[in-house]
């Protein structure tokens, strides 16, 4: 029998549902999701075959393509650049040809210098300032000018001839002799020296790896509508890489022993120097220039039908490279899934580098920056490599101002990462993540990175996905993909903008689809439309079939974990076994209330992930029930135990179960004022658990009733603590416990 209970205002569900929201988000910090299962194959039969024709089509359309992104290129580097393994430094020059597409007149070239950012603590991104710290910890020989570093321009030149230059806030400024008229090149030079920070940064090196973002000074974009160079410092809190596509062509002087991860077409050959090599890199129409190296990196590689995947590795265990293959080979299905939907990925090699920046994956063109992956861990598994290979077409070949319009790259790559998910028939992944909506944001989608703070991730990620989601569902799959393939035939190498994803929606969809996507966007409180969000019902499928794999991992996989632990009853519920709450009888009004309140809790709780239970309040139904349905069910008592009909009609087992997991059940039961829980094995079933939550005493004092109806949210919800039992004193303050962290 099933209770329906009248909820406050502010419930527990509420709190419930935003935890969640955020932890279950497809973003590149956090990302869940789980295994296909057999039911789903017809859909990946169907991702299978769009795969198959994409390898048929790709070799054929390879050339073709990357001969027009060699046209459009308006920046060529040519590179030369050595690496000194020894004082972590680069001394490189660059040829710059810089063609002015503009309708203004030059006077100046402006080129950035993020590296820059590292110049300072307070400069350098906040996103590993926790891992810079730990690992100070780890090394105290290091000081903190370790951890810092940037770019000395040694000069500026044209034709031989020195350029004046001004060299401050991570941009370089170069005064030209001459001014470059609209349609006009000009080739200059920049030599420069580049001090590489210890830890974790963007450009960075640690243990046997380095990270190489921003090595280089690269040219800022031109806005002829504003009439001014992009001169905006790198992003403290998020991102600013703002693009133009270029050709680069460079020479990279390494240790023998290194192996570099760059894009575009790689060769090697010995240096002229003893124990060195020049690794030489060809990458036409290429947003950024990213490398990694090392000096223990193992490589796995793929070739299909003129694409190969390339996935670069640390470590000795060797059934990492069965997982490595299985990586490269979802690779290739996502690839040729956003090939389908969007646009042909237009380059010849994809690259993927693990490394030991933990917990993020970062995008760059033509290749992703990986954490280290364990042997065992399935890439479907791994949503944070979907969503950064979606970066290839919302980043590297659609650039955005991720800067002022983050939600452009951000939002896009997140939608994609749950419209592939949804297409494999991933029951947690796909669109019903999206559906989960959590509260309205007083910040517009399209806010800038200064304006969102440490909210990006609801903002960019969630509420912009749900915003392209309802695009999506109010005009279906085939018009959406329609719209997307216009959209990347626009601005592919380009560099969008929201005004101009609004003129392609009105082109395409029509003015009220834009009016619509423009409100979303522009205003803040976004929330998707009620008859895109779930129902109720709905709403409980999904949250039972998102947790019930979690909790699962949580008692399957901790060592030596005890039975009793109040955490294995919701798994168990999750897996359908029975759950009865028996309250006490015949106590006061203020006992009653707070039991009901308490039962309140419990059954939010369990609604919230669709859960099946019974209520029993009555000691005549206990009676009826005691025997067959209750000696079945796993229990969850509430009150003092000397009012509840289960606790004297067992108590001699229960005191007996008691003693197993250590609580001195009388001396508990008998403290006076005091409140708390236990867990055991039931009383006459080994296969079943009881959990009571009780209070000695009348009733709870106002002071402890609070943080008894805390406690009961925290001992069935995932935590760092799975309890065995849990003592407050009066006034609600933790007074003992039994729990494994």
């Amino acid at each position: 029998m099933h209770v329906s209970k009248t909820k406050p205002k502010i419930t527990i569900k509420k709190v419930i549902l935003s935890t969640i929201a955020f932890t279950l988000a497809a973003s590149p910090f956090v990302h869940t999701t789980y295994a296909t299962s057999s039911k789903e194959a017809g859909l990946i039969a169907s991702a299978e075959t769009t795969q198959k024709a994409f390898e048929m089509q790709q070799a054929s359309r390879m050339r073709s393509q990357q001969a027009k992104s060699q046209d459009q290129s308006p920046i060529q580097y040519q590179i030369k650049a050595r690496l000194d393994e020894k004082d972590m430094t680069i001394t490189g020059n660059q040829i710059v040809t810089y063609r002015n597409t503009s309708k203004d007149t030059l006077q100046e070239l402006v080129m950035h210098t993020y590296a820059d950012a590292n110049r300072s603590k307070a400069t350098q991104t906040i996103m590993y300032t926790s891992q810079n710290e730990q690992i100070a910890k780890e090394h105290p020989e290091k000081k903190a000018s370790d951890f810092l570093g940037g770019i000395d321009i040694v000069k500026v030149t044209q034709q031989g001839e020195k350029l004046l230059f001004d060299h401050k806030n991570q941009a370089l400024r170069v005064q030209l002799k001459t001014p470059l008229q609209p349609g006009q090149s000009i080739s200059f030079q920049v030599d420069y020296r580049l001090d590489i920070p210890y830890g974790m940064q963007r450009i960075s090196y640690y243990k046997d790896q380095i990270n190489g973002a921003h090595w280089f000074p690269v040219m800022s974009v031109y806005d002829e509508n504003t009439h001014q160079w992009n001169m905006t410092p790198y992003s403290t809190s998020f991102e600013s890489d703002f693009y133009t596509s270029s050709d680069f062509d460079v020479e990279f002087n390494v240790a023998e022993s290194y192996q570099v991860v760059m894009p575009g077409d790689i060769t090697s050959k010995d240096s002229a120097e003893q124990g060195r090599k020049v690794v030489t890199a060809r990458a036409a129409n290429t947003r950024e220039f990213a490398f990694f190296a090392g000096s223990n990196l193992k490589v796995e590689r793929e070739t299909r039908n003129g694409l190969t995947v390339e996935y670069f590795y640390s470590g000795d265990d060797p059934a990492k490279k069965a997982a490595v293959d299985k990586y490269i080979d979802y690779a290739f299905k996502v690839i040729a899934f956003y090939s389908e939907k969007y646009g042909e990925y237009p380059y010849p090699e994809f690259r993927v580098i693990e490394t030991y920046v933990d917990g993020f994956g970062v995008e760059y063109s033509r290749l992703i920056q990986m954490p280290e992956r364990a042997a065992e861990l399935s890439p479907e598994n791994d949503t944070t490599f979907v969503h950064e290979i979606a970066h290839q077409w919302f980043h590297a070949l659609i650039g955005n101002n991720s800067e002022t319009e983050s939600f452009l790259d951000e939002g896009f790559a997140d939608f994609s990462t749950v419209y592939f998910l949804e297409k494999q028939g991933n029951k947690v992944g796909g669109f019903r993540s999206i559906q989960l909506d959590p509260s309205p944001i007083d910040l517009p989608i399209a806010s800038t990175n200064e304006q969102v703070g440490e909210m990006a991730d609801y903002v960019f990620y969630q509420k912009g996905r749900q915003a392209i989601y309802q695009l999506y569902r109010s005009v279906g799959e085939q018009k959406f993909d329609a719209f997307m393939k216009e959209y990347f035939h626009r601005f592919v190498y380009q560099n969008a903008t929201i005004d101009g994803l609004l003129g392609t929606i009105e082109d395409v969809l029509g003015k009220e689809q834009r009016q619509d996507m423009e409100k979303a966007l522009i205003q803040p409180n976004f929330e998707l439309k009620q008859e895109y969000q779930m129902s109720e019902k709905e709403l409980a499928a999904y949250m039972h079939d998102a947790y019930q794999p979690q909790y699962e991992a949580v008692v399957n996989n901790i060592p030596n974990l005890p039975y009793e632990v109040m955490i294995r009853l919701m798994e168990k519920s999750f897996r359908g076994e029975p759950l009865t709450i028996v309250l006490g009888d015949q106590v006061s009004k203020a006992a009653a209330k707070q039991q009901e309140q308490a039962t309140s809790q419990l059954t939010q709780i369990f609604d919230v992930f669709g859960m099946k239970y019974d209520v029993v309040r009555d000691r005549k139904e206990l009676k009826q029930k005691l025997k067959r349905e209750i000696g079945s069910s796993n229990l969850i008592l509430v009150g003092n135990a000397k009012s509840n009909g289960i606790v004297q009609a067992l108590k001699k087992n229960i005191n007996i179960r008691a003693n197993d997991i250590g609580l001195a059940w009388k001396d508990a039961m008998n403290a006076s004022g005091h409140s708390g829980a236990y867990v055991i094995k039931h009383p006459y079933n080994q296969n079943r658990l009881m959990l009571h939550y009780y209070w000695n005493g009348n009733h709870l004092s106002a002071k402890a009733s609070g943080s008894f109806m805390e406690k009961i949210l925290e001992s069935l919800t995932l935590s760092n603590d799975l309890y065995q039992f849990y003592e407050l004193d009066g006034n609600g303050k933790l007074k003992t416990s039994k729990k494994v962290e």
